[in-house]
């Protein structure tokens, strides 16, 4: 079951949010931080999205199998008034006990779907050359839009190359 998350939700989920957090850097998955991740960072970091889910400035989902979540994508609308037609989709992450089974794409097309409804036409994203997601933008109907060196430490703190793409909806 994939579910929108308010602020309250974020706060009541934070700790399955830390562990599939840490689960995924923990694993080698680039999404910001560096492993090992530390399990009061990984849900410190997560709290302090619940101010901007408020505010609307971040949309949030999870997807849960039972009442733990193993999944979550956000989409993080341009705060700027040129941009207020698109976003930026982040931290799409599926717990390693979850993957395989299709929750990546449902989650993807979740925050696509949730874009269209809050009229955005336009969705950005990022991510590590040679990564697991790229493939599956691709397959989605994602378009590269270009590669940047060295743009990010992955989690052991290796410079890595980025991928951005785009997605009109």
């Amino acid at each position: 079951m994939i579910e929108r998350l308010d602020a309250a939700g974020l706060v009541a989920a934070a700790d399955d949010l830390a562990e599939l957090l840490r689960d995924v850097t923990d694993g080698g998955s680039s999404v910001g931080f560096l492993a090992p991740l530390d399990p009061a960072a990984a849900k410190a970091w997560w709290l302090g999205l619940a101010p901007g889910v408020a505010a609307g400035e971040i949309l949030l989902w999870v997807a849960r199998a039972g009442d733990r979540v193993v999944g979550t994508v956000q989409l993080r609308p341009s705060a700027m008034p040129n941009g207020a037609h698109r976003a930026e989709l982040a931290k799409l992450m599926v717990h390693s006990s979850a993957r395989g089974r299709g929750l990546g794409r449902a989650l993807l097309t979740t925050a696509e779907d949730g874009a269209r409804a809050a009229g955005l036409r336009l969705l950005v994203l990022d991510t590590e050359e040679g990564s697991a997601a790229e493939p599956l933008y691709r397959s989605h109907g994602w378009t590269e839009a270009g590669r940047i060196p060295d743009y990010a430490a992955d989690p052991k703190g290796v410079l890595r190359p980025t991928v951005y793409f785009h997605r009109a909806l």
